[in-house]
């Protein structure tokens, strides 16, 4: 990355730090859970997007910056690999994790995924209407026979960055590995007004490894944006889509200039590995004004 790219990047953007000075610091992780129960998992597509917004929803909380209560844990996070860590639950698991403090976003639902934000819930307690549900409540509604309901939307839970190896009790015991999801049918074309988290088309992920990749999308296009753009992302419940790119396209989007997603390798795939192009409406500049600007994350 040269001085003059430097220079474009705001101050609480992870470009600013070398992969050896985050490694060097101590190690922290965004712990995210997905509600899959067995009776009505959601579709892949509107866990990727939710996982994205949650994401979105606590860079964006007040609570995250300044002096708030979740800030120094979010710096702390930001200064070192910008890992996440995507677990499973469902009935009581999913109830004791929303006991915890954190933000509960809903998603679309079925086929309306990527059409407009997700609902962030968040009451003074920490806790979510849907984490007080009953293990057995039905999460979507049908819109057909009784055989064939709808879709559940997604309920994902983000949390405050914790220590690697410092997980609260009630997280550390929900499953990482075999989360799978999958679309009944193929989403749609992608609103390219609003922003678009490309999927590499070339690597096979789990939902729960995708669902990472897509947050660590959003937050690099997060990092990029100016106030303005923030607020105006914020403004529409983090509008955006998730799409697996057509694999002709993905050598350009990769060389773009628009933020670009290298894994650390921890899990699944391999290091270095481009998993996610972020593009933002407003970070785009057209194919080869600038390098594609990639940093190494970490998932799981």
């Amino acid at each position: 990355m040269s001085s003059e790219d430097l220079r474009e990047i705001r101050s609480d953007s992870p470009f600013r730090h070398r992969a050896e000075s985050r490694d060097a610091a101590p190690q922290f992780v965004l712990p995210l859970v997905v509600r899959i129960e067995k009776s009505g998992p959601p579709t892949r597509t509107d866990a990727l997007e939710t996982a994205a917004r949650a994401v979105l929803e606590i860079l964006a909380d007040e609570r995250s910056t300044g002096e708030g209560e979740w800030a120094q844990a979010v710096r702390d996070w930001q200064d070192a690999r910008i890992r996440k860590v995507v677990r499973r639950a469902r009935g009581a698991e999913w109830r004791k994790a929303g006991t915890l403090p954190g933000i509960t976003v809903t998603g679309a639902g079925g086929p309306a995924a990527g059409s407009g934000g997700a609902t962030a819930t968040d009451p003074a307690t920490g806790t979510s209407p849907a984490a007080a549900a009953d293990a057995g409540d039905a999460a979507g509604t049908a819109t057909g026979p009784a055989s064939d309901p709808a879709p559940a939307p997604a309920e994902v839970r983000v949390f405050p960055p914790v220590p690697l190896d410092g997980w609260p009790k009630e997280l550390a015991k929900l499953q990482v590995s075999g989360t799978e999801l999958d679309d009944p049918r193929p989403p749609a074309a992608p609103d390219r007004t609003r922003p678009v988290l490309w999927l590499s088309p070339e690597l096979e992920m789990s939902a729960g490894k995708a669902m990472a990749q897509a947050g660590h999308g959003a937050q690099l296009a997060w990092w990029e944006l100016s106030d303005a753009d923030r607020e105006a992302w914020r403004e529409s419940g983090f509008a955006l889509s998730v799409r697996t790119a057509d694999p002709a396209d993905w050598p350009a989007l990769t060389k773009s200039g628009l933020p670009v997603v290298r894994d650390a390798g921890f899990t699944e795939i391999a290091p270095g590995s481009c998993t996610v192009v972020a593009d933002h409406p407003s970070l785009r500049g057209g194919y080869g004004a600038r390098p594609g600007r990639g940093r190494a994350v970490g998932s799981h």
